[in-house]
């Protein structure tokens, strides 16, 4: 990977500027599609539940939002009706019992949402910070890439998780995204998740790459997370709209996440003694 490969991946828009934080608002983000974000947003919200959190996940993906389909969900209420006006955040959660968490759905196949006006974008990110208050953890599952709304709500996050795969093209809109967080002050609340990995030796060497050009080009050492491994039954969940830690709660994906959930809640508490110190 070469700094040139990430120029033309950047988004001209100005970084975005300072903007208040949840102190439990974990952001789950990815440089490009199709490298199993909201699947694991949704297993690490469900684990997080296991462990006796609550948890609230929130569809953040405005305008190509699936958690809902994941999940064989069909929301009545979803949070196209709070950017319209007509209901308060509070008001469209909705309780998923299997999993033990609460659910924002989001709306997909609607553009409009996906480029909302700054205003209305902050108006949105302070209603989710006060909706925030009643639980341990918020997991905001983002679009995937870098845009102004990607940037907007990751910002507003204590800790955002990027997820990236051994693919070239995941890694290198990993960097890009790591990049345009460092121009504006975010870098040291990212967190690096390998996805589908073959094994762990192997998980580990993607990780070394993007954390390579990390060094070499931005001085920046984003720590790891952990890593998922590629696992069969994870597909077979997605397909039977089922959370794995329910369909096959002792597989190595499921393990994988859970072990990452123990390592959020570890990084939860710190905050909040930093918070309070």
């Amino acid at each position: 990977m070469t700094e040139t490969t990430v120029q033309t991946r950047e988004d001209e828009d100005p970084a975005p500027p300072a903007f208040r934080r949840g102190r439990n608002l974990i952001a789950v983000a990815s440089g490009k599609g199709g490298v199993g974000k909201t699947w694991f947003s949704i297993t690490l919200a469900h684990a997080l539940s296991r462990a006796g959190k609550k948890v609230l996940l929130f569809d953040g993906d405005l305008g190509l939002a699936n958690v809902d389909v994941q999940l064989g969900l069909m929301p009545k209420r979803d949070l196209n009706d709070v950017i319209r006006g007509r209901l308060g955040l509070d008001k469209v959660i909705q309780s998923y019992e299997e999993g033990g968490f609460d659910i924002v759905a989001g709306r997909s196949g609607q553009a409009a949402l996906s480029a909302l006006p700054s205003q209305r974008l902050a108006f949105l990110r302070d209603q989710l910070i006060e909706v925030a208050g009643h639980y341990d953890a918020v997991i905001l599952d983002l679009g995937a890439g870098v845009d102004r709304t990607v940037r907007m709500l990751s910002a507003s996050a204590a800790r955002t998780l990027l997820v990236t795969t051994d693919e070239p093209t995941s890694l290198t809109d990993a960097y890009a995204f790591i990049k345009l967080g460092n121009a504006a002050g975010l870098s040291k609340n990212v967190r690096i998740v390998v996805n589908m990995a073959a094994s762990t030796v192997e998980g580990e060497k993607t990780y070394k790459t993007l954390l390579k050009a990390c060094e070499n080009f931005l001085r920046l050492a984003p720590p790891m997370a952990g890593m998922v491994r590629l696992d069969p039954r994870v597909k077979d969940s997605i397909r039977h709209q089922t959370p794995l830690l329910t369909r096959s709660p002792n597989t190595d994906a499921a393990e994988d996440v859970e072990k990452i959930a123990r390592n959020v809640i570890a990084d939860l508490l710190e905050t909040r003694k930093l918070a309070t110190a």
